[in-house]
């Protein structure tokens, strides 16, 4: 590059000696960038070879090194200078008024609901309990202790239900989450904070989702201030995404939702710049392996957007290049897990929840008027002023309803669906009461920069009315009073219920171990310890297995009804619980709630359509533990006990209590009033891990990879007969046993040879035996998986009721859970993604039509305050970078795609700001028009007004700038074709000459003011 005399220090072309200041110039100029003939800009630090010089940036030519050398310290302060560049412009952002309410509303909600979280309980080091989330506690451990510790990230745990596969029918994110928090905070401090962090944080989610799709002021605001009265709301407990829920066990769900509604944000963004598909594929991919339900939400909302964006633009090449890489990498991200869950499917277990047939008063709860009355004004407005946010949740939360009211029964819930639903609703209201304060500030101000200011209330109104919503039944509003009859008033106004949130959050954070003994929130908590206690001891004497224990709802004392289910996780996996809080996630799981039914006098019943016992029959369900190798049985009411004690195979190892149980509020046919009980805990006998059958198995056809209602139905009949267990029914088999149809009870029996079982070595994924003689089958009663490998023997083969069994080849056998080829397969469609995703990388851009159509960007100047803040922070670094040197040309060269955030309504702060003093370029339609800053228009006789562009009918011009696209939110024109609307410098909106008081820029209807 040839450098005048100026650049170089030298009035003569070619090499010169500069002068130490010339070299300080040099670099201080390509600090702030040089240029090449032909305008280019060259990034900083670069050299130009032209001439043999060398670049100014290391001081000058090869031969100034001695110089350069001179002055280090210029190292420290482009260091500095580089750090100023990456700190002013935020700082400048921040201090503009919209971004500085934005920031106070963001806030404001998230600490109003870390407040409620209670961090006095939050970071307090007990385990949490209450509800499902009491017995989340053990899967974490088990991933690092069982898992990780053997470089898995899904595998095996004997943990419960006789074994399950552990992470693969669960969702390992959250997981993992709380594994690696733990390795720097006390593990029972990083639970919680994992548990309760998505509800503290799903504000900024709603603000993220705004921010990203650029929709302007109030926008993100009202969006994160909505997400408020969601996360608080009580019409569900369980089906997740609110606080209630998450208590309930389900912040799994809440972590994938808070990926969900980012990612609608990116999918927003994404369609308006053709940017983001690798962030749009990771954030899908985080939201699938969080939960399967939200990401399912995530992928419709793509869909809706996809196809919304197409119909407005006609420009379905440029969504399907866009959306389909984008769902592909990040689905496939998730196939190392996802691909092993989806071809294991038939080894789940269907619980049979029964859909919510009562619609209406489902989706339309008489406690929600209000909500009922905002969501529909909201979706009317959004729907009439054009705002694409709003009718995106609109039609959300149209399908959301829909599919609640016609999903079929199966094992995805209707029921599932609406969090969804109140979801959209809420942020509907939210946006409901942003446009109608609009709507008053547009009739009631005269020029825009007073509209612009008219509208820095907004989301402080919302955010008023938000607390007012939430903190009222909370009982937490100044001035808010009970009344004479019991009710609480506020402003006039009653309210007969409280919300049980506050109560609930402090009985799950404050721990099973809460306040005992002197004030005992858990009032069965020294018992819950003396259990604990009992077993250990009887595992020194008799060994580690499992515990099958008689159920109660008033467990529920403990911190949590499945209380008993994380034995595991106090005695370090010695103890094993046959329930499980992970239904769902092993195939064994109908057979053990058969058990809980004949051992129990009140059991829980809760799987559908199995046939359970009418009242308790110790006998039989001994019986079945042994079959399934339970070591330990424990038993609590008397008539139960009374059974155990008559039964030869069961052994009285110790009796502890009395504890005194409170029954007054069971309702059942049990026990009543205080009780005073005791535990006593039995050794299960002839009860071996692995025992040879004495007759050869049959092949069942028809049950091999089976569904589980085809399985269940045989095999349950099978379970409840004794008279039937001579003979096993295998799923498949070597080809000498024998076979018989789906459901034939006329099986044939053929004894096989005596053989003996020994030195039976187990561990948690693992087990070995030798036994006399070979080829005689031997059953190991451990629930059945297909990635259970084994030496020294034939198999693994799946037999009643859902165990194993092997065939020895030798007298050593080993049998270990391993990879099957659905894993390699998940993990090399992983290592794809990764590919895939590194090209999304390097090919940024997909081609959308702002992309293929320049021209459809808009730039939106600095206010005042923004400019004074970068013009002072800008005077000062400008003392620490030296004297400026020539800047780049305005604007600068392009390779066609437009600046980030251009383009489809995006908000145009993004763009470049050009120098100053020199006139802003304006390109549409193949014509420019440019407005220095402050001033009007000429020409037009109205301050208001700019550019002779010609008006456009439609949201197609036709012009060179292509296609008016679509706006993503509340007061963002749609951009694109002649006369397009724009901002003045102070902020306020120019109208094209020929657009009326009533007309929007892209030929909409209704006024429609730019803040």
């Amino acid at each position: 590059m040839a450098q005048t005399g100026e650049e170089t220090g030298s009035s003569q072309p070619g090499r010169a000696e500069p002068s130490p200041s010339a070299v300080k110039e040099g670099a201080a100029d390509l600090d702030e960038g040089t240029t090449v003939d032909d305008g280019t800009a060259l990034d900083e630090g670069t050299t130009d070879q032209t001439n043999g010089s060398a670049s100014a940036a290391t001081g000058g030519t090869e031969a100034d090194d001695e110089d350069a050398i001179t002055y280090p310290e210029r190292r420290s302060y482009a260091a500095l200078a580089g750090a100023g560049d990456w700190l002013r412009p935020r700082v400048a952002k921040l201090l503009r008024p919209e971004a500085f309410v934005t920031f106070v509303v963001v806030v404001a909600c998230v600490v109003f609901t870390f407040v409620q979280f209670q961090p006095s309980n939050l970071f307090r080091n007990t385990t949490i309990s209450g509800g499902d989330t009491g017995a989340h506690v053990l899967l974490p451990w088990v991933a690092e202790h069982q898992l990780l510790a053997n470089f898995r990230l899904t595998g095996w745990t004997s943990s419960n239900w006789d074994g399950f596969p552990a992470v693969t029918f669960y969702f390992p994110l959250p997981i993992y989450s709380i594994v690696a928090l733990a390795q720097v905070i006390p593990y029972d401090i990083a639970f919680k904070l994992v548990t309760a962090a998505p509800m503290i944080f799903m504000p900024v989610a709603g603000w993220l989702m705004g921010r990203i799709a650029k929709a302007p002021f109030p926008v993100p605001a009202v969006l994160a201030a909505s997400t408020l009265p969601y996360i608080f709301g009580t019409e569900f407990t369980i089906y997740g995404g609110n606080i209630a829920s998450t208590l309930a066990g389900e912040f799994a769900f809440a972590w994938s939702l808070w990926f969900a509604l980012v990612f609608f944000g990116i999918v927003m963004r994404g369609l308006q710049t053709g940017r983001y598909r690798a962030w749009g594929a990771v954030v899908f991919a985080c939201a699938f392996m969080s939960h399967i339900d939200p990401a399912m939400f995530a992928g419709v909302g793509l869909v809706v957007l996809t196809v919304t964006y197409a119909l407005r633009n006609r420009d379905w090449r440029g969504a399907f290049w866009w959306a389909a890489p984008t769902i592909i990498v990040g689905g496939l991200l998730a196939a190392w897990w996802a691909l092993p869950f989806e071809v294991r499917f038939p080894y789940v277990t269907n619980m049979g929840y029964q859909r919510i047939t009562t619609f209406l008063n489902t989706l339309f709860p008489t406690s929600d008027t209000w909500l009922f009355i905002l969501a529909a004004i909201g979706a009317a407005l959004s729907i009439s002023r054009r705002r694409r946010i709003g009718e995106f949740f609109a039609i959300m939360a149209v399908l959301a309803a829909l599919a609640f009211r016609f999903m079929p029964q199966s094992i995805l819930w209707n029921a599932r669906v609406l969090p969804f639903w109140f979801l959209c609703l809420y942020l509907l209201g939210g946006l409901a009461v942003a446009e109608f304060y609009a709507i008053i500030a547009e009739r009631t101000t005269n020029f825009m920069v007073t509209l612009r200011a008219a509208l820095l209330p907004a989301p402080l109104i919302v955010l008023v009315l938000v607390f007012i919503w939430v903190g009222f039944p909370l009982r937490i509003l100044p001035g808010e009073h009970a009344t004479a009859d019991g009710d609480y008033e506020f402003l006039g106004i009653p309210q007969k219920s409280e919300s049980f949130i506050p109560g609930w959050i402090t009985w799950n954070y404050s721990g099973y171990q809460s306040g005992c003994p002197q004030d005992c929130a858990k009032t069965r908590w020294p018992e819950y310890q003396e259990i604990v206690a009992q077993l250990e001891k009887a595992s020194k004497t008799y060994g580690c297995g499992n515990v099958m224990w008689e159920y109660q709802s008033e467990m529920n004392d403990y911190g949590t009804p499945d209380a008993l289910t994380i034995l595991p996780y106090w005695t370090n996996g010695c103890i094993g619980s046959m329930e499980g809080l992970y239904y769902e996630a092993s195939a064994t799981t109908p057979f053990h709630f058969i058990n809980q039914s004949e051992l129990s006098l009140q059991p829980s019943d809760p799987m559908v359509g199995i046939p359970y016992a009418s009242s308790p029959d110790v006998a039989l369900g001994v019986q079945h533990l042994q079959m399934l190798g339970v070591k330990y049985y424990m038993a609590l009411n008397t008539e139960v006990q009374q059974q155990a004690a008559a039964d030869p195979s069961l052994k009285l190892i110790s009796t502890f209590g009395p504890f005194y149980i409170d029954y007054s509020g069971s309702g059942g046919s049990g026990p009543s009033g205080t009780q005073k009980q005791y535990w006593k805990l039995y050794l299960v006998q002839d009860s071996p891990r692995v025992h040879p059958l004495a007759n050869q198995p049959v092949v069942m056809k028809g049950l091999n990879n089976s569904s589980q209602p085809t399985y269940l139905k045989v095999m349950t009949t099978w379970y409840d007969d004794p008279s039937a267990w001579d003979v096993y029914l295998a799923a498949t088999g070597p080809s000498n046993w024998a076979r018989v149809p789906y459901a034939d009870t006329n099986v044939p029996v053929k004894p096989e040879p005596t053989t003996q079982v020994s030195d039976i070595v187990e561990h948690n994924a693992s087990i070995s035996f030798n036994v006399s003689r070979t080829g005689v089958p031997v059953v190991v009663t451990i629930s059945y998986f297909p990635n259970w490998h084994v030496s020294g023997a034939e198999g693994v083969y799946r037999i009643s009721p859902n165990l194993m069994v092997v065939v020895p080849t030798s007298h050593h056998v080993s049998m270990s859970y391993g990879y099957t080829p659905v894993d390699y397969e998940g993990w090399g469609l992983t290592v794809l993604a990764l590919i895939g995703l590194v090209f999304l990388i390097r090919r940024p851009v997909a081609p959308v039509a702002a992309v293929r159509r320049p021209g459809l960007g808009r730039r939106q100047p600095a206010g005042p305050t923004e400019a004074a803040v970068v013009g002072t922070m800008k005077e000062f670094w400008g003392h620490v970078r030296g004297p400026e040197g020539p800047r780049p040309p305005w604007p600068p060269s392009s390779d066609g795609a437009p600046p980030d955030g251009a383009g489809n309504g995006a908000e145009a702060d993004l763009s470049p700001t050009p120098p100053d003093g020199v006139p802003v370029p304006y390109v549409n339609g193949g014509q420019q028009a440019s407005q220095v800053e402050g001033a009007a228009n000429p020409g037009t006789g109205n301050p208001e007004m700019e550019g002779t562009g010609t008006a456009s009918t439609g949201t197609e011009t036709t012009g060179a700038a292509g296609t008016g696209t679509e706006s993503t939110g509340m007061g963002e024109p749609a951009a694109g074709g002649p006369g397009v609307e724009r901002e003045s410098p102070e902020g306020g909106r120019l109208l094209r000459p020929e657009q009326g008081p009533g007309e929007t820029s892209d030929g909409e209807h209704g006024a429609r003011e730019q803040p």
